[in-house]
């Protein structure tokens, strides 16, 4: 049950259930599409009457449209409906240590097209950046009409003003690029945190989940470590949305220096940059290492096939990285109890390498036989990165979310 916040609330009104029954006719013409009219009233429940007049005014707003006419065995054939988003776009941006990406996307997290180039780390050289690949991609996809940028950094976010508050991987504390890209390209801009918008992405982009529950924990694993904690369906932000930071936690106060400034984080054992860094016998908490990593050029997926061509010390690095990532699991386990958890990241490439070492480390650590069977899998894999449907998911979310009241 939610406490109604006297201080600020949102009354009901006499539109308030027509809001809420044209999101859930939406919703699951979205999850089920294509559907029927009669098919629709089956599922809330209520008579032809209402969903007629329901899906007549989504019609109207551009929102649903009609398309074949399916079978039936007797009586009127139906007209099948479908939700409108493979003809209205977005941009994706993922801005990450070395390199951002920047994607032409639809609202059902298709890629259309994508660019990328060197992270700039000065905040108005990036935005001047952006600003100039949006233009592009928009102008030569002939697109005049776009939903918005979604934007997915690493870090600490501000979610009313939209400050990235601290993101160590870019050295960055109270930057603002929100303003600035919304001025520079016309359009309205959304900015989140990494673990965050994969959450989101998981929960509002196809494939849909097929009934499982909304409770579940959604673990990050690239040049940090994140994670998106999702509670009956909505995101847990905690006071001054700085919720799931588990990746600046200890697991050694004696431990490698984090790119935080502080000892042991768990960040600092199970990242990408950690992972390379170990491999490479760098030190990625000083300027020089991480410059190092940043002009190699080498990644993850470079690291995963040396792993796979037989290089012992690649091997290694990421045996260890998956040892701290159990343990770090355990650690969210004990704390929130989620029905599930999900790892995403380019790590999970190499899913089959390392489910057995991260399970049993994490069944280890773990108090209770029902906390050691939590399920944790990969997240599944798709064609576009989940950072960047994670930036799509931004504008998605807030187009099919459910109306606050009260």
């Amino acid at each position: 049950m939610r406490k109604i916040n006297t201080g600020q609330f949102r009354r009901a009104t006499r539109s308030t259930p027509r809001e809420i029954n044209r999101k859930i006719v939406l919703n699951l013409v979205r999850e089920h599409q294509p559907l029927s009219r009669a098919d629709l009233a089956r599922r809330m429940h209520v008579g032809r009457g209402m969903i007629t007049q329901l899906v007549e005014g989504l019609i109207q707003d551009g929102v649903l449209f009609e398309g074949a006419v399916a079978n039936a065995p007797r009586g009127r054939k139906p007209t099948l409906l479908h939700v409108r988003t493979r003809d209205q776009f977005a941009i994706a941006v993922d801005v990450r240590f070395a390199r951002t990406y920047v994607a032409l996307t639809d609202l059902d997290g298709r890629q259309l097209a994508l660019e990328s180039f060197p992270t700039e780390l000065d905040p108005d050289m990036l935005v001047a950046e952006l600003s100039r690949h949006v233009t592009r991609l928009l102008d030569s996809h002939g697109i005049s009409e776009c939903e918005g940028i979604g934007i997915v950094v690493p870090g600490m976010i501000h979610r009313r003003t939209g400050q990235i508050l601290n993101s160590p991987q870019l050295g960055w504390r109270g930057v603002e690029i929100r303003e600035k890209l919304a001025a520079g390209t016309g359009l309205r801009v959304f900015i989140e945190n990494a673990p965050i918008a994969c959450a989101l992405a998981h929960m509002w982009l196809p494939p849909f989940g097929g009934g499982e529950p909304d409770n579940f924990v959604y673990v990050t694993v690239s040049d940090g470590i994140g994670v998106g904690v999702v509670e009956d369906g909505e995101v847990f932000r905690g006071h001054g949305d700085t919720a799931g930071e588990f990746g600046h936690l200890p697991l050694s106060l004696d431990g490698p220096r984090c790119m935080c400034g502080l000892r042991g984080c768990w960040e600092a054992y199970t990242s990408n940059v950690a992972t390379m860094a170990r491999y490479f016998a760098l030190d990625a908490s000083v300027p020089e290492g991480r410059e190092r990593l940043r002009m190699s050029g080498f990644t993850m997926e470079d690291l995963i096939a040396r792993v796979r061509a037989g290089d012992a010390r690649a091997r290694g690095a990421l045996e260890e990285t998956a040892h701290y990532l159990g343990l770090g699991l355990a650690g969210i386990v004990t704390a929130l109890s989620p029905a599930r958890i999900l790892v995403g990241g380019e790590i999970t490439a190499a899913w089959d390498l390392i489910q057995d070492i991260v399970s049993q480390r994490m069944r280890e650590r773990t108090l209770t036989a029902a906390a050691a069977a939590t399920p944790v899998a990969a997240a599944p894999l798709q064609s576009e990165s989940p950072r960047l449907r994670g930036a799509t998911a931004l504008l998605v979310a807030r187009k099919f979310a459910a109306p606050k009241v009260a």
